[in-house]
């Protein structure tokens, strides 16, 4: 594993560890829509595993594999910012939605039902959970998040307490973590539980149907409407000033 220089063989740990890219290309497949090519994210994590060979140094104590993991995940994960996986409609359809939530929160001053977030669009349950279908895939942060303005101050600046780095980076290091776990904790019961298992229990969607008892397809119209209901109320605590 070592050249006679003391250096380590580079194609050596690269061969080693191409089943691994493999294997987490895959895992992240699964939580991904139809449209993103298992081959594109293999092909993003080979030059992610490529970089952590490159800067790896035995010296630095930990161990390869997890220095790997997280370089190889890091290079897929620009990988599907870059190519903006969700067709710009579809986002814009969401964010409708996302707009109707909260004007019927506000109205009521609890969660909305679907059938009343429909009746706020003029859809029947039906197409609105069509909508949903449609937007498999939606995510609580797009990077275009920080980049789009309107007339109000944007929800994400409010939570950003250091623009000159990685915004993200600056988003978990400040209040942003704090107020996803209350979005979280606000969520109807059942979508709650769907998001433990989602996330924290790294359950695919048909694992999930099969605990919860509904189809593949209704796990998947249930996490868009989750992360619909997250961004709506973070949106409003931008807009409003609430904690």
């Amino acid at each position: 594993m070592y050249t006679v220089s003391g250096k380590s063989d580079k194609n050596h740990l690269l061969e080693m560890h191409a089943p691994l890219v493999k294997r987490l290309a895959h895992q992240m497949k699964a939580k991904l829509p139809p449209s993103v090519e298992v081959d594109d994210l293999i092909q993003a994590g080979m030059i992610g595993l490529l970089d952590a060979v490159s800067r790896y140094e035995d010296t630095h104590g930990a161990q390869f594999e997890t220095y790997a993991v997280q370089r190889i995940r890091g290079a897929m994960l620009d990988e599907l910012r870059s190519s903006d996986w969700l067709p710009r409609s579809i986002r814009q359809t969401m964010r409708k939605i996302e707009e109707a939530m909260n004007k019927v929160q506000q109205r009521l001053g609890r969660p909305p039902k679907e059938a009343e977030i429909a009746a706020e669009m003029k859809l029947s349950l039906t197409e609105y959970q069509g909508l949903l279908s449609e937007g498999s895939g939606h995510q609580l942060v797009y990077y275009e998040d920080f980049h789009e303005k309107d007339e109000n101050e944007h929800f994400l600046d409010r939570y950003c307490v250091d623009e000159s780095g990685d915004p993200l980076q600056s988003l978990m290091n400040g209040g942003f973590r704090q107020a996803v776990i209350q979005a979280i904790e606000a969520l109807p019961e059942r979508e709650k539980i769907l998001m433990g298992l989602y996330y924290e229990q790294e359950m695919n969607l048909k694992e999930i149907g099969a605990v919860m008892g509904v189809s593949e397809s209704r796990v998947c119209q249930l996490h868009s409407q989750a992360i619909a209901r997250m961004r709506a109320r973070l949106k409003g605590q931008a807009w409003t000033g609430l904690a």
